[in-house]
Parts: structure tokens; sequence; C-alpha cells
């Protein structure tokens, strides 16, 4: 098909402009001078470009549909079009621009520019889901000749702006992926002044504004073939594109005449365009473009009538050379076959820009887009050209541009342009005007700069200025022109000023930036906000503070004293959970599950990160609604896991409340459970479960029925795999440990609802692991069911202690038991003295090389192991220094038993005498022998006498009990 990147375009037409039948023209003499100098010097193939050249000119020319070439952020030709808009007065705009983006237009007069127009979608149909987020931008800069003709157009009455360009859908349908992303010139760099331009933060924070989206710009033109643009730089001795542009195009357009400027930028187009690799993979790509452009202005002329005489079509100067068959309102070629869009959902705002971010997404050199403003502002002033501003637009100066044409000059009715003619040839042949020396300037470029380097930390003086400015003018005079640009005078002021270091966060090239206009960053207004962005304002305007400013603002919250301000406190607690973390910071305060704070404090910087509260904006219309989808979306996720579901309920109480959410939340996470097949997240299981039973508790007269069916099903679940998760070796201590934790943890509850003990004996007694940690691991737990005593289970340990072929893995053992302190508390006495018994008797050798893991095991898992472990060295061990010396370990005391006792007599005693098995029982678990003491007593004699002097106590009691 033809509206694929994929297909095979026609290319039967392709070099219809380089034929030698073409005619004439206008251009003749040019063409015949050009023809015979490559015949003299490079023989017929550069003759063919060179006439080449000359034909794309003049075809351009000829057209009927007038044909407006322009570069991206370029002062020239935003100066041309303010010109030709206020002469021309066109009743129809035709601009290169994603054609879904038209409605954002209107919105960019509450904006102060620089800002981006964005489409986002995060829910895709039609495309891969690994591409989910697609985002693409576009900034818009006063100093561009796109926003002159959207400002004409939507504050003229009677004028209509038609973006022609293909959607931003197809953008992404058109992408390659795995070859490159779609942008207008992403593929350039600029050297080492995309390094150097900023240090620190500043370049992350400013130049990241757009993220990872994908750029489009209207006039991308920069040579495609690199030895070309290294042939330019050489000769034209300057150090990046930028530079040379600015210099060789820039500044001679800027006071030419329309003629002039449109023949020259339609040939630097035509230039690049041929002048290119044969395997560029953007060729096919730019001629689809250009298909559907021209697709859609014949449709949009045939629909409505117009005449083409009173259209302007805004494109750029690369487009403006173009040589598809659709080229042309009198081509005859069939339409181009344009793709329906796919179903996915796009969502369209403003973001804030920056001339750094500009920058970093299209690869210009730093400082590039500030110095191109600049020159704008002064291009501006000098020509005396009336630029167009949208009425109400934040930071212009005056109201839109005029609606009638400067004195002086009338609007040229349609049809009445005068005949082209060769201003082309003129330009060509005589070296461009230089502008003299303006000494004023120069000075306050020197003594500003070094002002500002003295107040970021260089040693900067009077000298320095003045060796700055002789330096500007000597740079300038070896480049090649009279004049030093804000080029000359960077190179100028780095070489003067910055010595071997960099005294602050800032150097001398960004000074320099600073200087000549700074990183402008755009701000998008109120009014043009997303209505969720606008509702967190509102919310958020009892703190009393400009939450539009870039600067970071302190708001305190007496929550006590100030109770209104607790639904702000809610909000930000939920803006910290979806915002970046350096949008809102908590300075002081907590939100936990059982925790209200008094007292908050906030760093709060929304202004500075306006762009992810836009786009939180495309996905909801309160940041509630947000968090929700985002939640469900979490837990209904494929990959979604039962520690996922639980963090989701925590959430969900946490900053939602209401019970219905939190009981669905917690009815997925019982799914997630039961179908998991391994235990990796079993800690994170068990920690989270806890708390939220500890809260239920502490804040509700009963569990909640998914609650008490998690306890359930996690039993069941992981009792069934307990036997597997020991003797696998791919399953951590860690995780069986957690796993023992919540069986143990749990049973009484799980016994409570239902649950069999059996089944966790079961499951003990058919677990069989070989590595020592889960052998310890398994003892632990035994001890815990009684299926061993404690006796045993040190009387075990000593073995492996006094065992010379199992001491190298003794360590291993240990980690066992540390890690059993999860399911088994009450083991921390053994514990202790088995570490003790370990760093006592086992030699450097192995003692050695395990401290660090176990270190690093008590300082991963510290919250739940150390104190525990702290708290009975702290029982063990003397408390004072002076007890060291005489201190006795109590395992290494006498066992010698102290003299039995009198057994006590009465009807306790001889009731316990009758039926020793329970206190059997008993001893037998804590490790001590069952020995019964015969009774000395003098009998029951003394209590039946008392009962007998004192029957009426008796007597009740026996008659209640006949009752």
């Amino acid at each position: 098909m033809a509206g694929v990147p994929g297909g095979r375009p026609r290319r039967d037409l392709d070099p219809v402009v380089s034929e030698p039948t073409a005619p004439a023209g206008v251009f003749g003499e040019l063409r015949d001078q050009l023809t015979g100098a490559a015949h003299a010097f490079g023989g017929d193939a550069v003759s063919t470009i060179l006439s080449g050249l000359v034909d794309d000119v003049d075809r351009a020319l000829r057209e009927e549909l007038e044909i407006f070439p322009v570069c991206h952020h370029s002062p020239a030709s935003a100066l041309a079009m303010a010109r030709r808009l206020h002469d021309k007065r066109p009743s129809v705009i035709y601009l290169e621009l994603c054609e879904d983006l038209a409605p954002l237009l209107n919105e960019l007069r509450n904006c102060r520019l620089p800002v981006a127009l964005q489409a986002f979608a995060t829910e895709l149909d039609g495309f891969p889901a690994a591409w989910s987020p697609l985002s693409v931008v576009a900034p818009v800069t006063e100093a561009s000749a796109e926003y002159q003709a959207i400002s004409y157009a939507l504050d003229t009455p009677g004028v209509e702006l038609v973006l022609v360009d293909r959607s931003t859908d197809h953008v992404f349908q058109w992408d390659r992926r795995e070859d490159t992303e779609d942008t207008e010139d992403t593929e350039h760099t600029e050297g080492d002044a995309d390094d150097a331009g900023k240090s620190g933060g500043e370049a992350d924070g400013e130049g990241a504004l757009h993220g990872d989206s994908v750029g489009v710009e209207l006039g991308d033109l920069r040579p495609r073939f690199a030895e070309l643009e290294a042939h330019l730089l050489h000769h034209g001795k300057v150090r990046h594109w930028s530079e040379w542009w600015d210099q060789y195009v820039e500044q001679p357009l800027t006071g030419a005449g329309y003629d002039t400027y449109r023949q020259v930028m339609v040939l630097i187009g035509s230039l690049f365009r041929r002048l290119r690799p044969s395997g560029d993979r953007r060729h096919e790509l730019d001629e689809n473009r250009e298909r559907y452009m021209w697709t859609r202005m014949r449709e949009h002329l045939a629909a409505t009538g117009t005449d083409p005489s009173e259209c302007l079509y805004v494109c750029g100067a690369f487009h403006a050379a173009s040589h598809v068959e659709q080229f042309g309102l009198a081509s005859d070629a069939e339409p181009f076959e344009i793709t329906p869009r796919t179903s996915t959902r796009w969502q369209y705002g403003l973001i804030p820009s920056s001339h750094s971010a500009i920058e970093a997404q299209f690869g210009l050199a730093s400082g590039s887009v500030s110095i191109a403003a600049a020159t704008w502002a002064k291009a501006v002033k000098r020509s005396g050209v009336k630029p167009f501003r949208l009425d109400g637009r934040k930071g212009a100066a005056k109201p839109a541009g005029s609606k009638q044409p400067p004195k002086g000059r009338k609007p040229v009715a349609p049809g009445e342009d005068p005949p082209a003619t060769d201003r082309l040839s003129g330009f060509l042949a005589s070296p461009p005007a230089l502008d003299d020396l303006d000494e004023a300037e120069l000075l306050g470029w020197c003594v500003d700069i070094v002002r500002l380097a003295r107040r970021n930390g260089y040693m900067a003086s009077t000298a320095d200025a003045i060796a700055v400015f002789e330096t500007s003018v000597l740079l300038a005079g070896m480049r090649g022109r009279a004049r030093p640009t804000p080029y000359d005078f960077q190179d100028a002021a780095i070489t003067c000023i910055e010595k071997d270091a960099v005294p602050g966060r800032r150097d001398v090239r960004r000074l320099c930036e600073i200087l000549l206009g700074g990183d402008r960053i755009g701000q998008v207004g109120y009014e043009s906000l997303p209505p969720l962005a606008r509702d967190v304002l509102d919310r958020l305007a009892p703190l009393g503070l400009d939450l539009e400013k870039r600067t970071i603002q302190r708001a305190l919250l007496d929550l006590n004293a100030d109770p209104h301000l607790v639904p702000c406190s809610e909000l930000l607690w939920v803006l910290r959970r979806l915002l970046p973390d350096d949008t809102v910071r908590p300075i002081m305060g907590s939100r936990k599950l059982g925790e209200r704070s008094i007292q908050e404090s906030w760093d709060l910087a929304i202004g500075r990160n306006q762009r992810a509260l836009v786009e939180l904006g495309y996905e909801g219309v309160t940041v509630e609604q947000v968090l929700e989808q985002r939640l469900r979306r979490a837990v209904w996720d494929p990959k979604a896991t039962a520690a996922i579901a639980l963090q989701a309920v925590e959430d969900a109480i946490l900053y939602l409340g209401g019970r219905r959410f939190v009981d669905e939340l917690g009815a997925r996470a019982v799914e997630l459970l039961a179908a998991e097949r391994t235990v990796d997240d079993a800690p994170e299981v068990l920690r989270r479960v806890r708390r939220l039973l500890a809260h239920y508790r502490a804040t509700e007269p009963e569990l909640p029925g998914w609650c008490q069916s998690f306890v359930t099903a996690g039993y069941a679940h992981y009792c069934t795999l307990l036997p597997t998760a020991f003797l696998d070796e791919d399953t951590g201590v860690r995780q069986v440990a957690a796993m023992l934790g919540f069986l143990f943890g749990m049973e009484s509850l799980a016994l409570s609802l239902g649950c069999d003990h059996a089944q966790l004996e079961l499951a003990v007694k058919q677990s069989h692991p070989e590595a020592p940690a889960k052998v310890a691991l398994l003892w632990a737990a035994m001890s815990q069911l009684g299926l061993m005593p404690l006796a045993e289970l040190r009387e075990r340990c000593d073995e492996l202690l006094a065992n010379p072929l199992v001491i190298p893995a003794f360590p291993h053992y240990m980690s066992g038991f540390v890690q059993a302190l999860e399911p088994a508390p009450t083991l921390a006495p053994l514990v202790v003295e088995v570490m003790s018994k370990a760093f006592a008797r086992l030699p450097d050798s192995v003692l050695l090389p395990w401290l660090p893991q176990l270190i690093t095991t008590l300082r991963k898992h510290a919250r739940e192991l150390v104190p525990v472990l702290v708290r009975e060295a702290a029982r063990t061990f003397p408390a004072t220094l002076d007890g060291v010396d005489s201190w006795v370990p109590p395992w290494e005391r006498s066992t010698a038993a102290p003299p039995a006792a009198p057994a006590a007599s009465g009807p306790v005693s001889a009731l316990l005498a009758g039926n020793p098995a329970a206190c059997d029982a008993v001893a037998a678990l804590l490790g001590l022998p069952a020995e019964w003491a015969a009774s000395t007593g003098p009998g029951d004699e003394e209590v039946n006498a008392l009962l007998g002097r004192h029957p009426t106590a008796a007597d009740a009691v026996a008659a209640l009990l006949t009752v």
C-alpha cells in the first residue's frame, strides 16, 4: 500500500526537475553559468546537480500555490513570514504540522512561550505494547515562522489555518522502531557543545522537559551528507552547524527581501536533498509525508473552492524542493492513499518547554535557540516589522499583531504578485554585507559577563573584560566577519575567563547563554491546563502559595490548629504517590497505617514539574480517579503478584479510603496468592499481611472477608509448597523462613477459620532439605511444633561444632538459625548460645569469611531480626564491664540440680500426682526430666478440720450444685 513506508511509492516522476527539457524560465542565465562552470571544473555529474538546483527553485516559484520555505527556530524565517503575512494577507494557511494537533493551537494564547504541543497515549491498540507510552511533542517558540502564521490566522477574522502533515498516529504507524525513532533532527548532534553546555542538575532538569517524547518540528534543514557538513564547517571556520547557519544564512537573509529569501531557502533545501547518502533511511518517509501534505491540500481546496492565489503553504525548505509525483496543484497523479488511524486513544495537551529542551530534543548546539531568540528581538527592532502575537498570551509585551499592514505598505491583492525575477544570481555573486562593529553592544556584553562571572565565583576583573573584547574582535576577523557574533563572544569569554576549574555550578559557556537571553522556560496557563491540573491547583489554594512558580516553596500545615488544611494534606500525599519524587516532597510527617500526622512540612515544586502534572491529567479528571485506575491496572496486570496486590490494598486504604475498592483489591490478592507457583515474594507478603491485620484489628470490630480468605488460602498454599521449597535450590533461605513465619504466625487465626494443624505437621515431616541453612530452618520448625525437644536441638548443634568435617559448613547452619528467628522468636536464647559458641570455637579461617555474610544478613533484615537478638543478648551478657571478668555463660554453668523442695501438700498436688501425664508432656517439651517426689505432708487433716469448723461455705456450694 502507498500509505505505509513498507510499500513501493511511485518513482517514475522523481527526476522531472532535472530533465534537459525543463524550460529556461527566469533562471536560464543562471543555469547556463552554473552548467558552464560545472563542465569546466567538475564534469557532467556536477553539472547535473547544479542545473537540478536551479530547476527546483524555478519549479517551486512557478507553483500556483505559493510555497513559503522555512527553517525551524529561524529568526530570518520568522521575520520573512511576518513581512509576507502583512503584504499578502492570505485567507488560508497550510502548515506543516501534525493535523490532529489543530485543536491545541488556540490554547497557546494562555501560555508563556516556549511550550510544546503534545499527543500522549498509554492505552495502545494497533501498536506493540512494549512501545507504551507513546508521546509526540512539537515545540513552539516566538522566534519561529510557524508561530507567526498561527498568530496571524487565529487573530485575523476570516483566515483559516489547516494543518496538513501526518497525524501523530501515523508518526508511529510509519515508525520503524528497530531502526530509529522518527524525529525531524534527532540523529544530529553538535559535538562538544552538547556536553559542555550545562553542568550539574541544570541540564538534567530543564533539558529533560520533553522526556523521551518523539519530537516533530517544522523545517529540518541540515546536511544529511556528513562529508558535506564537515566541509562547510571547516571552510567556514566554525565549530558546529548552528554557528555556520547563523553566519552564512541567518545574518544575510535577515535584511533580504522576500523574493531573495524564498529563492535562497529553496536552493538550500534542494542542495541538502540532492546531496545525501543513497541509503538514507528517511528518504522514503520524507516523500510519503510530502505526498500526504499535497493530498490534504488538494482535498481542502476541492472541498472549499478556495482560490489558490489566496493561500500560503508553509513547509520546511527541504520539502519545498520535493520531487514526488503529487507535487503541485497541476499534477495529474493519483491521490496518496492515506491509511486509517488505529484505535489508540490519544490525549492532547500543552506542556512547558525550554530552549535547552529544544536543543536536547533535536541535537542543536547548546545555547543556539537562546541566541536565535536574541537575534529575533534585535532583527524586529532594527527592521521595524511588527510581529504577530496572540491576544492574551502570557509574557507578551503587547497584544497581537496589527490587523492592518504597517504604514507605507499596502496589502497585495490576490493575483497581483509581481512576476518572479532572478534574485538568486545577485545573492550568490555578491559577498554578504558585513555589519559594522557595534562597540557599545560588545562592551556591554563584556562588562556583564565579568559581573556574572564574579557572582558565580570566578576571579574576574576589568582586565578580563578588556581581554574578552579584544579576543572577540580578533576571532571575528579570523573568521571573516567584521562584527563579532554571540558565538565569537562566547569563545572569547571561555578563553579569557575560564581557567582550570569551574568554581560553581555554572561554567562560562552557561553564563554566556544566560547573558544573551538565558534558557527561557515556558509555562502553560491555568486556562489551558487539563481539568485534573486545575482541580489540583484549586484544592491546594488554601495553602496560600503561588504553585505556578518554578521555585521550590515550603508549605507548613498544622492539622490540629487548622483542620481545614486536612484535605490539602490528603491531596499532597496522593500527589506524592503519583508524581515524581522531587515534585511533592515531605519534610516532616508520614503516611502509614495507624499513623496520623499532627504537623506536616512540604517542599512543593509543582510549577517546575508542570509537565508531569499535565500528563497526569491525561489519565483522569481527579487524582483519586487516576490512582484508582493505576491500582486496578497494577493488580490485573498479567505479571501481578500477591505482594503487588497487597501493596495496592495498603495504598487504597491510605489514600482513597472506602471499603468497596479495598475489598475488590483484597479479593484479587487472594486469587493471585492461590495461583502462584513460587515463593519468591513470601517475605514481602508476610510483612504486608501482618501490617494489614494489625491495622484491621485496631480499627475494625472484625476482619474483612478477604483477609480471612487470604489467611486460610495462604496457610494451605504455603503448606503445600513447603516441602518443595525446602528442597529447591533456587528458593532462598529467606523465602523459606518467611513461609514458616506465615504458617506459625497466622496459625491461631487460620485454625479458628477452619484450617487443620495436621496439614502443617505433615508438610514439615515431608521436608528433607540438603542445604545446611535449610536444615537448620527445619530443625527450628520441628522444635516449634514440638517434634524435636530443645535439649535435642542443643545437642545436635554441639555435635556439629565437635565434628571437624562439618565445621567449614557450620556458618551456613548458623545463617539458618538466624533466619529462624522470623518463624520461631522463642529460639532467640538458643541462637545467642550457638552464635557465642561459634565465635569461641570456630577457627579464623572459617569465621572470618562468614562474618560479612552475617553482617549483610542482619543489616538487610534489621527490622525483623536484630531487635530479637539484641534483647536476648542484653539479657544473657553482663550489663557492666566489671561483670565480664567473672561472667560464666549460662550454658557452661554446673548442671547439678538443686535439692528438690518438699512437695506441697493439698488437693492440687494430689490431683497432679494422680494424673501426671500433662506435667510430663510440659517437661518433655522444655527438655527437663520429669521427677515426682513423694508427698511428706500431713495430708488433708487441716483442710478437713477447717471445713468442719466453718461449713457454711461448703453447704452453699453444695446447694448451688444441686439446684
